[in-house]
């Protein structure tokens, strides 16, 4: 693997936020973020080890289609 190569896989797990990150960008705790992904309110989450991890594109999508869902 060159370093192009693993600069560029870097950038891609270094997109993916935390549990604790998707509490703060909601202003919620982490429990609260966690039953969401319980109960299936939020979108799936990547499960990497013990970790939860989640897509920022994928939470920017959520919040436009709950944004939506909440004008009509």
């Amino acid at each position: 693997m060159n370093r192009t190569e693993r600069t560029t896989l870097q950038q891609r797990i270094d997109k993916y936020m935390t549990t604790e990150e998707v509490a703060r960008r909601y202003r919620v705790a982490a429990s609260t973020v966690r039953y969401w992904r319980h109960i299936g309110y939020l979108p799936e989450g990547v499960k990497r080890g013990r970790r939860v991890l989640y897509d920022p594109d994928v939470l920017d999508q959520w919040d436009a289609d709950q944004a939506g869902g909440a004008a009509a």
